[in-house]
């Protein structure tokens, strides 16, 4: 069990909880802050301990000459960024006492983080539904649309979060890719694999960059089924039915066939940083999702309502 906040939920968004050393060089807890948090003014941050808005694992309030060692942790609220508005909405598919099935537009991060509190479908639910203790029980990228399941009570929260670990939730996405050089309609095949096929490699994610890598010496650690659905003058349809979950696996796997999805800025080139153009959102798409509810024993699918706007016509 995690250990629990003693701040409540505030406009749909949790506490932050910070570990702080018990012993070091900093005489005070606020000193130990200002130097985590060098890109902050310090002022502003000694009259956050004044105002009595960082709190110990009591409640209680620190003030800016608590000394280190005083509490290992501290929880406080994280001033709002000022957010550029996700102008698309979020739709709750299902509801019911222990899950909340939701339909994620393309740029909403699942979760507040960054230069994102308000513009997230977690907290966008919470405030709409009114349930303070709603937690995702998986993510999609900010940049990928398409199905995400939150739990609703703590209670039940774990057999939910066990079927993704065991992988037993089946899911199925979609995406738009360029149409590959030596494109035979009769064919269809991806670096000189025929479709559908089986893809594999072994994905790393080292700490600080914001890309994945790829590691052709180790063992996969990473699987994906894809078939095609269609394809035209511009583009390629896929179907992609992911075996591991690691991150932007299906985006790698198909940069790596040379069909990188369309408008994706990581893979297979990671371009400069720019503001989103929500004309132009990644071609990727969690379509589905097929589980054994692990409290009725009831099959469950849920399917998208959301399209790819690049697919090719007709499907």
């Amino acid at each position: 069990m995690g250990m629990a906040s003693p701040l409540p939920v505030r406009d749909g968004v949790g506490a932050t909880r910070l570990h702080v050393p018990l012993s070091g060089s900093w005489p005070t807890i606020a000193d130990y802050m200002i130097e985590r948090f060098f890109h902050l003014d310090p002022e502003r941050l000694r009259v956050r301990f004044d105002r009595g808005e960082i709190v110990a694992r009591d409640g209680s309030p620190l003030g800016r000459d608590t000394p280190l060692g005083a509490a290992e942790f501290v929880w406080y609220y994280r001033e709002p960024p000022v957010e550029t508005e996700i102008p698309f909405e979020i739709e709750v598919l299902h509801r019911d006492d222990d899950l909340v099935v939701a339909d994620k537009p393309h740029f909403l991060p699942t979760t507040p983080g960054g230069k994102y509190l308000q513009n997230s479908a977690l907290v966008r639910l919470r405030n709409r539904l009114g349930i303070p203790e709603l937690t995702p029980i998986h993510r999609l990228d900010r940049a990928t649309a398409g199905l995400l399941m939150f739990s609703v009570r703590p209670q039940t929260r774990g057999a939910y979060q066990l079927l993704f670990e065991n992988r037993e939730v089946r899911k199925v996405y979609e995406a738009v890719s360029r149409r590959p050089d030596g494109w035979d309609d009769a064919a269809p095949a991806l670096a000189g694999h025929p479709l559908p096929l089986v893809y594999r490699n072994h994905i790393v994610k080292h700490r600080g960059q914001v890309c994945v890598q790829v590691d052709a010496e180790r063992e996969p650690n990473s699987e994906t089924r894809i078939e095609l659905l269609g394809s035209d003058e511009r583009v390629i349809h896929t179907l992609l039915r992911p075996h591991s979950g690691k991150m932007h696996q299906l985006r790698v796997h198909l940069a790596a066939l040379g069909a990188g999805i369309l408008n994706d800025g990581f893979y297979p080139v990671l371009l400069p940083e720019t503001p989103d153009d929500f004309s132009r959102p990644l071609q990727l798409l969690a379509r589905e999702l097929r589980f054994t509810d692990p409290l009725s024993g009831e099959e469950r699918t849920f399917t998208t309502g959301r399209r790819l706007q690049e697919a090719p016509t007709g499907r």
